[in-house]
């Protein structure tokens, strides 16, 4: 069935949201729900359709060519096509790479517009920012150097109009720009606040990718942002009161962030204890899978 539904692809526009958008969901489920054996050949059969690719990349790009809806908690025809081609070529990514599949078509992304996207969010539907935070971090765990992205339109402009830059901490950072991790560090944090268990998985997972890819690059600016005093309020923020409040997949995902980075502004011994004592009253059968899953790493960094 790839190989019709994928030709099936290549011949419809963007504005074909009807027929692409279940199209593009059968694609993406049909990486993820097979053996590894049928994945890599599924990935192989994806990639060398050219024809799917370009119309992959024009879906991408009506993300910053379309107008904001006027109701942001409703997610239009459009915006459910733009969440599946996000996720799909997230998916594209993290295959592509795992299998070193060849790539026959690239996609050519502005990445200044894809951090936009999530820092300026323009009444964005959360499941479009989960979308886009989702290939954004498959992109940073690849450097960018995955053989099937390539970034346009570098912003040398505009760093060339702000009084001097730091060009050496910006060369390594490349492509990214200090400037940009700074907006997007504070976009991610805000986005936090709107305590959406959905969103707040994905910020997590992005900052976490995030920080990794800064520590890789340039060590001093990673401890910067993993040790920002924000992130104190940020967490007494999500700390609502509730019960079992610090065994929120989140929380713990950030605790164990700031663990990593001996952010010892952020993240004292009585948290620690405090998260320690919980999971030894809980029910650790009854945990959700997030849950098991965030605090098995929270455990392993202490």
């Amino acid at each position: 069935l790839l190989f019709p539904v994928s030709n099936l692809c290549g011949k419809c526009r963007p504005r074909d949201t009807d027929l692409l958008q279940p199209s593009l969901n059968f694609l993406y489920w049909s990486l993820h729900q097979t053996t590894p054996c049928s994945q890599q050949r599924a990935v192989a059969v994806l990639l060398s359709n050219v024809s799917l690719l370009e119309l992959l990349q024009k879906v991408l790009e009506c993300t910053w060519l379309r107008s904001p809806p006027s109701e942001p908690a409703y997610l239009s025809p459009e915006d459910a096509l733009l969440c599946s081609g996000w996720l799909l070529a997230a998916s594209l990514l993290l295959y592509q790479h795992r299998y070193n599949t060849e790539v026959h078509q690239t996609l050519s992304l502005d990445l200044t517009e894809v951090l936009n996207a999530v820092i300026f969010r323009k009444k964005k539907p959360i499941l479009l920012l989960v979308s886009i935070m989702q290939f954004l971090k498959a992109a940073l765990r690849q450097n960018f150097s995955s053989s099937l992205l390539v970034i346009v339109g570098q912003n040398t402009a505009q760093g060339a109009t702000q009084p001097q830059p730091s060009s050496l901490q910006d060369a390594a950072l490349h492509p990214l720009a200090t400037q940009q991790v700074f907006s997007l560090v504070v976009s991610l944090q805000n986005l936090l606040v709107h305590k959406n268990l959905l969103l707040s998985q994905a910020v997590a997972a992005c900052l976490e990718t995030l920080v990794e890819y800064l520590s890789s690059k340039n060590q001093d600016v990673a401890l910067h942002v993993a040790s920002q005093p924000w992130h104190r309020f940020l967490l007494f923020t999500l700390l609502n009161g509730g019960q079992k409040s610090l065994l929120q997949p989140e929380v713990l995902r950030l605790m164990t962030l700031f663990l990593r980075y001996q952010s010892s502004n952020i993240i004292s011994q009585k948290e620690i204890s405090q998260i320690l004592q919980e999971a030894a009253e809980a029910n650790l059968a009854e945990l959700p899978e997030a849950t098991s899953r965030a605090l098995h790493l929270f455990l392993c960094q202490v």
